[in-house]
């Protein structure tokens, strides 16, 4: 046995006041013992301050860790957060005794309610866990209900599936021969635990890590930890473990999950089988974290929003759309169409003969595929991911999905490989329907769910791909069409992820009723009707055909590459379908403009018969619309402003731009809100951060802060997101911040003038990027610019990087002249003037230019480094 003691002084962020110790009886193996713990308790400092406690977390730390990974949370109570915080060492770890005993997970258990018992611990009290020491941490919970306020953990586990293998790593230093030398002989499974920070530890507080373990002696709580891995349902720990795992399911308390996606041992399998045991949890993934989350993200300002806001009863839940009547979900139309034999759908991206398909023969197939679905168990709130290119099989894939109430999950290609594995592992599918090359991509990147192929495979390559059906398969199985209830307006219907332009993709939740809603917004705004037709050659557009009841037709192109489409291939999908509306993204008009002179008579006449004509997914140019409207010259351009979250905000036409070119406003004017939306502006403080409360006053700077019907519901699995998106916003309806910054005309039009981060706070105060962009693009030599900030916060320093239509081959300053020229040009004092080849933008729309990436481009430019471009 060796004693318990307190850690010595000096360890970085902990203050050794917080350090205690205690006796504490023996009971299990213990009986008749008594043993001394380590704890950290931070009750002393909240008593001398006067606060009174709203309740005590107990904090309790997995293996191979100790109290010190709590230490952040410990000093981050005050007045405002009057939570006391305990956080256990448990026996044979950190500074509490080692008793020499193998201790299992029902004795570990035992101990706890042992030590609060000592201690005389009564509720409120909400358990906090990480690692192993979430499932102890849980345990305690269930046995102690009536104290128990509320469950908070980080990355760890209550199940382990007997046809799954526990994490290799865990298999690895749990094997026979290794186990010992792994874990106690050697450091070498604190040194890989350790090792999985992001970013890494700094040698200060990795060295505190190992204080408590420097001896093998020390070390065989971590050896003891590891054996008591239930691998195996024979395991003398795995009773404990299922009893837990029931007994999580019957919590009713407050839940919050805080999870790394980069845990190569508790991976986002785990945090769905919490999910689905805590279906009330709340529940945010830390892009970039790992295993030990809690050094890698601010845990601690998380558990403490969330215990104010959920524990305390502060909580405001969000508002959801109830099924009121007049609802009419998105594949009603398709209901209406069942005897129509007229042309419903018409595919010209398959590189021969158009795939025409009748308004029959799509509703069939949706019923038919949404009963062989449902044959094969995919249930009402199941999600399927759909990595199947636009078209036909798209179609009948989301609307059936739609039917049966399965949650449909988009992901774009765009994102690249890695991009969309972590989107598809954040939203952990329950089904994957996709082609050979989508199916491959899942095998080799492990994404879960079961695999269904759109096509028939040789039977060795779906049985390599794992492949169970086929939608051939499924539409056979469903033959009888039979169909379970229609979902509700209120349940969950996709989840869509944004395109990455501003951060890591986020899944954006919708409700059946919100898709309607946006369907309702588009009919209405633009007069949809059966008769009108569209040219969908912007992915989205490309489902809403069958829901508004209209015919649709994509053209030749690749779709997931919008720069494919020319303005031959939108005549011809013009002409073949009769077609008034069209819409394009911004990047496919650039090429549809550039390839202009290939038009025919014929093709020009087809495109003077368009009417309304849309580009949407980013601001552009009123000369580029001007040049797209010149190849349809009976159409009313429009350019509206949205984003995944909320698709259609505001809408203005070409007319309208060059209503307010001479207004003296800067930024890009993105029209009026479309009926049944509201936009306001939260105004920008001297630091840059939007505090004013969100107004329709003119002419001030903010972040757009927006309310619509068809609004999205929520951000899937990104608690914190959403309440900062959620945050004083006005009382009524549901209302998001943007990120976008702009302001309000007198005539109620938006401005944008950027993103919120992009925004360069001067010791002038804050400036928007757009204003100064503008400026310099009025130069007959400058092709795009951007401005961004360099330099201490508050005392930024602006830097135009600009591309040139004569263009550089590498990165270079331009010339004084120039330099002089661009500076007069606008009023924003330019440090330094820089030439790209070309300036750095997203994947999906090509047009926005990513800021964030050159301002650290920049700025390393100018402190000398030889760069190449950004």
């Amino acid at each position: 046995m060796l004693a318990a003691s307190k850690p010595p002084a000096g360890l970085p962020e902990l203050d050794p006041a917080y350090s205690r110790l205690v006796t504490v009886p023996g009971n299990g193996i213990d009986a008749g013992s008594s043993r001394t713990w380590h704890f950290l308790d931070n009750a002393d400092e909240l008593a001398a301050r006067g606060v009174a406690r709203a309740g005590t977390i107990l904090a309790v730390h997995g293996n191979p860790t100790w109290s010190y990974l709590w230490r952040r949370l410990v000093s981050q109570t005050n007045e405002d957060r009057p939570w006391r915080v305990i956080a256990v060492d448990q026996l044979e770890m950190g500074f509490s005794e080692r008793t020499g005993l193998h201790r299992t997970l029902g004795q570990r258990i035992d101990d706890l309610s042992a030590f609060t018992a000592e201690l005389n611990l009564t509720g409120p009290i909400v358990t906090l866990g990480h690692d192993w020491g979430g499932v102890i941490s849980l345990g305690w919970a269930c046995r102690h209900s009536d104290e128990l306020a509320g469950v908070a953990l980080l990355n760890t586990a209550v199940h382990q599936p007997d046809d799954v293998p526990v994490p290799a790593p865990l298999r690895l230093a749990g094997a026979r021969g290794v186990l010992a030398t792994a874990t106690s002989k050697t450091s070498a499974f604190l040194d890989v635990t350790l090792s999985l920070a992001h970013p890494p530890l700094s040698p200060q507080v990795e060295a505190a890590y190992r204080v408590p373990y420097q001896q093998a002696v020390r070390r065989q709580g971590i050896e003891g930890f590891v054996a008591d891995i239930p691998a195996s349902a024979h395991h003398e720990s795995r009773a404990v473990l299922d009893d837990v795992a029931d007994g999580v399911t019957r919590l009713d308390v407050p839940a919050l999950l805080l999870w790394g996606p980069r845990d190569p041992i508790f991976s986002d399998r785990y945090l769905g089988d919490l999910i689905e045991r805590l279906p009330h949890a709340r529940v945010h993934r830390f892009e970039g974290a790992g295993h030990v989350l809690a050094e890698d993200a601010p845990y601690a300002d998380a558990v403490l929003d969330w215990l104010a806001e959920h524990v305390d009863g502060t909580a405001t839940e969000l508002e959801t759309v109830d099924a009121a009547s007049g609802f009419a979900p998105l594949w009603s139309r398709l209901d209406e169409h069942r005897d129509d034999r007229s042309l419903a759908v018409t595919d010209m991206t398959t590189g021969g003969e158009p795939l025409r398909v009748s308004w029959t023969q799509l509703s069939t197939r949706v019923r038919q595929l949404a009963s062989g679905l449902h044959h094969i168990g995919v249930r009402s709130g199941d999600r399927v991911s759909l990595l199947v290119q636009p078209g036909p099989t798209l179609t009948a894939a989301i609307y059936a999905c739609l039917r049966i109430g399965a949650v449909v999950v988009v992901a774009d290609a765009g994102l690249g490989v890695r991009g969309l594995s972590r989107a598809i592992r954040g939203a952990r599918p329950d089904v994957i329907i996709g082609d050979a090359r989508a199916l491959s991509a899942a095998r080799v990147l492990g994404w879960p769910g079961v695999r269904i192929s759109t096509a028939t495979l040789p039977r060795l390559s779906a049985f390599a791909l794992g492949v169970t059906h086929t939608l051939r398969e499924l539409l056979a199985l469903g033959a009888d069409e039979r169909l379970p209830d229609e979902p509700t307006a209120g349940d969950i219907a996709a989840v869509l992820f944004t395109s990455g332009s501003t951060g890591p993709a986020k899944g954006v939740v919708y409700t059946h009723a919100q898709l309607a809603a946006m369907r309702d917004v588009v009919a209405a705004h633009f007069d949809v009707t059966p008769e009108t037709g569209l040219v969908t050659g912007f992915a989205p557009f490309a489902l809403l055909g069958p829901a508004l009841g209209t015919r649709s037709v994509t053209p030749d192109m690749d779709i997931s590459s919008p720069r494919t489409l020319t303005a031959v291939a939108v005549a011809a999908a013009v002409r073949a379908s009769n077609a008034r509306i069209v819409f394009l993204s911004p990047a496919s008009i650039l090429n549809v403009v550039a390839t202009a002179d290939d038009l025919t008579a014929d093709d020009r006449a087809a495109l003077a018969t368009v009417r309304t004509f849309l580009s949407t997914g980013a601001p552009i140019s009123e000369q580029l619309l001007a040049s797209a409207a010149d190849l349809m010259p009976n159409a009313t351009p429009h350019t509206p402003y949205g984003m995944t979250e909320c698709l259609l905000v505001t809408d203005i036409t070409l007319d309208g731009i060059r209503a307010v070119q001479d207004a003296g406003d800067r930024g890009v004017c993105v029209g009026t809100p479309l009926a049944g939306n509201r936009v306001l502006v939260s105004s920008l403080d001297a630091d840059g951060n939007a505090t004013g409360a969100a107004s329709d006053d003119p002419g001030v700077l903010g972040e757009i802060v927006i309310s619509a019907p068809h609004l999205k519901q929520q951000y899937d699995r990104l608690w914190l997101t959403d309440r900062a998106a959620g945050r004083d916003v006005p009382a009524g309806g549901r209302w998001y911040r943007t990120g976008d910054i702009g302001h309000l005309d007198a005539e109620g039009r938006l401005w944008v003038e950027g993103r919120l981060q992009h925004t360069i706070v001067t010791g002038d105060g804050p400036v928007a990027p757009v204003g100064p962009e503008q400026d310099l693009e009025r130069n007959a030599e400058v092709r795009r610019a951007a401005v961004v900030g360099i330099g201490p916060e508050a005392l930024r320093q602006a830097v135009a990087v600009i591309e040139t239509r004569k263009g550089t081959r590498a990165p270079r300053f331009v010339s004084l002249d120039l330099a002089r020229r661009l500076r007069a040009s606008t009023t924003l004092p330019l440090v330094a003037v820089l030439e790209v080849p070309r300036l750095p933008t997203d994947i999906r729309h090509n047009s926005k230019i990513d800021r964030s990436r050159l301002s650290v481009w920049a700025e390393r430019m100018l402190s000398g480094e030889r760069l190449a471009a950004p």
